[in-house]
């Protein structure tokens, strides 16, 4: 009867419609309007079907049949589109974990979005090494993205454990190129998490190439607890980034004293440091109290004016990219102080 499919959710009067079991031997009522309602796929199928009853003139019920699965997957499937997406329901909840594969191909084969969705769901949070191959497999038939996404990550994860399985030296030996494929993904994604490590590398850098010149612009316009301006003494308060300014610090006083700057390693971080102020800076020339400011401002005009060679090209192309790049990081910074709530008041 009705009820026994799914309890007759949404429907009235009595059911015009017989579903099929591949087995031939089952047969579950069902009403064509809930049926209809659930699947596009089933909508054509039934007003093709109940056309043909009616041109008949016999009566009866149309009859659906649902091909590939056992027959209690095919009554679970009838009551699920009964209950529709609701969740709750123990009984229903524990069919989808116990037929999950089989609903995911029909989900897909009838055009039920939630139902495809919760069976992702369900074949996902039970995912092992052991059954990673075959729900792969199921997730590329089916168009299941997030079943599929969910396996790349644990083969990603767990690969050499499912290398050593039985579903993955099957796939090895019988279709080649379904295991090419899946190395090519990982591979794909190995390459693209690389990627992602090494830009948050290189942002890291310019973040810290940023707070360093505004560390550096404190010192020489404010000072700090051991340098400061030229005709000025130091404060006597350590500043709220001390832990940095300290650091930048004691590079400046070994700048200042060291007698072989041309080869000292210390001393060459400060000339870049110095030389990239230069390049950020915009106070106007002979105003800024930043150490040689005004001498490497001159220097790159001088090189901008004169035709170098490729090679000084390259180097100052480089150059450039990374003056750019901190510049970036030093205008989103100084914009996320402003809308900051601290900063609004």
């Amino acid at each position: 009867p009705a009820r026994a499919a799914g309890g007759g959710g949404g429907a009235s009067g009595p059911a015009d419609v017989d579903v099929v079991t591949s087995s031939g031997r089952r047969k579950i009522a069902a009403h064509s309007s809930v049926l209809a309602s659930a699947s596009p796929v089933l909508e054509t199928i039934l007003e093709r079907r109940l056309q043909r009853v009616r041109e008949s003139g016999k009566g009866g019920r149309a009859v659906v049949r649902i091909r590939g699965v056992t027959d209690d997957v095919a009554a679970a499937f009838v009551r699920l589109l009964y209950a529709g997406s609701r969740r709750g329901d123990g009984e229903v909840e524990e069919e989808v974990e116990r037929y999950a594969e089989q609903l995911l191909v029909l989900a897909h084969a009838y055009r039920v979005p939630w139902l495809k969705r919760w069976c992702q769901e369900a074949i996902g949070s039970r995912l092992t090494p052991g059954t990673v191959v075959d729900a792969l497999q199921l997730a590329d038939l089916c168009d299941a993205p997030q079943l599929h996404l969910r396996c790349m990550r644990l083969l990603a994860k767990e690969f050499r454990a499912v290398e050593r399985t039985e579903a993955w030296r099957f796939l090895r030996d019988n279709d080649p190129w379904q295991e090419l494929d899946v190395l090519r993904r990982l591979h794909d994604a190995d390459m693209r998490r690389r990627k992602w490590r090494r830009k948050r590398a290189e942002q890291k850098v310019y973040v810290e190439l940023s707070d360093a010149m505004d560390i550096l612009r404190h010192i020489c316009t404010e000072g700090c607890t051991e340098v400061g301006p030229v005709g000025q003494a130091p404060a006597k308060s350590p500043c709220p980034a001390y832990a940095t300014c300290r650091g930048l610090q004691l590079l400046i006083r070994h700048f200042s004293r060291c007698k072989s700057r041309a080869t000292c390693p210390r001393c060459q971080r400060m000339w870049q440091l110095l030389r990239l102020h230069a390049a950020l800076c915009r106070v106007p020339d002979g105003h800024c109290n930043t150490p040689l400011c005004t001498q490497f401002k001159l220097k790159e005009q001088q090189k901008e004016a004169m035709s170098a060679s490729v090679a000084a090209k390259a180097g100052d192309g480089r150059w450039g990219l990374l003056v750019k790049k901190v510049k970036a990081v030093s205008v989103m910074s100084s914009l996320g102080k402003r809308s900051s709530p601290s900063q609004c008041c």
